[in-house]
């Protein structure tokens, strides 16, 4: 669509990048801003968001040429190109949150309600990543009479990234008023995960980057039905420890 965004001298700015940027600082500032209303330290916050941000993109990054190995052997030097796109949500997902949890225990900082601050923001700034999917012309849907031109491929494709932005965007205006009204600790994460997981997997449906694999599913649909297991089981887990208290 536009891969490229401008051109300052020598130096490109691409339109991926753009929007990952635009992604941490959005979800920084708004995350920073409702740590001062909830009475958290907002600088242990966005250190945090930090280290998520930097893990999840080196994991997200590992992921994905790991799902692509053969052409990164074939082309190392891709490895290294994140303008190009490439990126797989589940390898940031894990890596991420290892890099979240590492950094909570570290500085003591309470690990439900941390991650229930963070969880509409990762959201809002995943819909904002995904336009940056959609200009830089990756994670593409099938042929369709009704989609849009990628003129990197000359065809026309269902715009999946941009139904995922839009799904993103809905799932953060929920959590964002779940996060406002009476919860139990650890309940807005859970419905980020319960939420996201479905999203993509029916997403996932519509797009024609990755293999079926198994009865018809992609890889990362696999995935996403474990996701969805796990929020549930932690989900039961946290409303049996509210319960016995």
């Amino acid at each position: 669509m536009l891969p490229e965004i401008c051109h300052i001298g020598k130096f490109t700015v691409y339109s991926y990048g753009l929007m990952m940027v635009l992604a941490f600082f959005a979800c920084a500032y708004l995350s920073f801003r409702q740590a001062g209303r909830e009475g958290l330290d907002g600088q242990k916050v966005f250190d945090l968001l930090f280290t998520v941000f930097i893990a999840g993109i080196v994991g997200s990054r590992v992921f994905y040429i790991l799902l692509n190995l053969r052409f990164y052997l074939d082309n190392p030097l891709e490895m290294i190109m994140l303008q190009h796109g490439g990126m797989a949500w589940f390898g940031g997902l894990f890596f991420g949150s290892a890099g979240a949890v590492i950094f909570i225990k570290r500085h003591k900082m309470g690990l439900l309600k941390t991650l229930d601050l963070l969880a509409p923001f990762v959201a809002l700034g995943q819909a904002i990543g995904r336009i940056g999917c959609l200009l830089n012309g990756c994670c593409y849907g099938r042929e369709s009479e009704f989609g849009l031109y990628f003129k990197s491929l000359d065809k026309i494709l269902i715009p999946t990234q941009l139904y995922s932005s839009l799904f993103l965007t809905a799932i953060f205006v929920y959590l964002r008023f779940r996060q406002e009204r009476r919860h139990l600790p650890g309940e807005v994460f859970c419905s980020y995960l319960f939420l996201y997981s479905i999203g993509r997997f029916l997403v996932e449906f519509l797009r024609d980057d990755s293999p079926r694999i198994f009865f018809g599913l992609t890889f990362f649909q696999i995935l996403c039905l474990a996701v969805f297991a796990a929020s549930i089981l932690i989900f039961k887990k946290i409303s049996g420890a509210a319960r016995n208290k």
